[in-house]
C-alpha cells in the first residue's frame, strides 16, 4: 500500500490507527468463524463457538478440556474436571452442529459424520451470511471514520482537500479488508465443497 495520507497529518494519525485496528479486528473475528466452520474433516476449531455453562459462566470448551482429533472423522474431548463432562456434552448437543457426542464417563468422543451435498450447501450459505455480517461491521467502521473526518473539517482542524483524500484512503482501506475476507471465504467454500 502507498504511504498513508492520514498518517502524515497529526490530527488524523490516531484516527487512521484506530480504523485499521477495528477493521483488522473484524477480519480476525471472521477468520475465527471460518476456523470453526465444519468441513469434511474433524478439526479442534469446530467447537470453538460452543460455550459451556461452568459455574454460571459461559466458557469455551478449550478452556475446560483438552480437545484433540486423533482421526480425520473424530474429535476427542478430555475434560480437566470430570464433573463438567455432562455439561460439555449438553452444550455440544444444543449447539446444533449436527454432532452426537458419546460419553464413556471420562472422555467425550464426537464422531464427525461425512457431509452430504445438502449440508455442504447449507454451510456455504452460512459462510456467506457470516461474511455479510462482517462486511457490514467494516462498513460501520468506515462510516464512523467518515463522520469523524467531516467533524474535523467542520471544526477547521483539517482542510477540505485533506478531508477528501482521507475519505478516499478510508474507502481504500475498507475495500482491501472486504476483499481479504471475500478471498478467505472463497477458499473456505472450496474446502467445504471438496468431497
Amino acid at each position: 500500500m502507498a504511504a498513508s495520507i492520514m498518517a502524515g497529518i497529526p490530527a488524523l494519525k490516531e484516527l487512521s490507527a484506530d480504523l485499521r485496528r477495528r477493521m483488522d479486528q473484524a477480519v480476525a473475528d471472521f477468520q475465527a468463524n471460518l476456523a470453526a466452520t465444519r468441513t469434511g474433516r474433524a478439526s479442534v476449531h469446530m467447537l470453538d463457538q460452543v460455550k459451556v455453562d461452568y459455574y454460571g459462566t459461559q466458557t469455551p470448551i478449550g478452556q475446560l478440556a483438552q480437545v484433540t482429533t486423533p482421526e480425520a472423522q473424530l474429535i476427542v474431548i478430555a475434560p480437566w474436571d470430570p464433573t463438567t463432562l455432562k455439561e460439555i456434552e449438553k452444550s455440544i448437543r444444543s449447539a446444533d452442529l449436527g454432532f452426537n457426542p458419546i460419553s464413556d464417563g471420562k472422555l467425550l468422543r464426537v464422531p464427525v459424520p461425512p457431509m452430504t451435498e445438502e449440508r455442504r450447501r447449507e454451510v456455504c450459505k452460512h459462510l456467506n451470511k457470516i461474511l455479510e455480517e462482517h462486511r457490514t461491521a467494516i462498513r460501520n467502521v468506515r462510516r464512523d471514520g467518515n463522520d469523524v473526518l467531516k467533524k474535523l473539517a467542520k471544526e477547521k482542524k483539517i482542510s477540505e482537500d485533506e478531508e477528501k483524500r482521507a475519505m478516499e484512503e478510508v474507502q481504500k482501506m475498507t475495500d482491501e479488508e472486504i476483499r481479504r475476507m471475500e478471498d478467505l471465504c472463497a477458499r473456505k467454500e472450496a474446502e467445504v465443497m471438496q468431497v
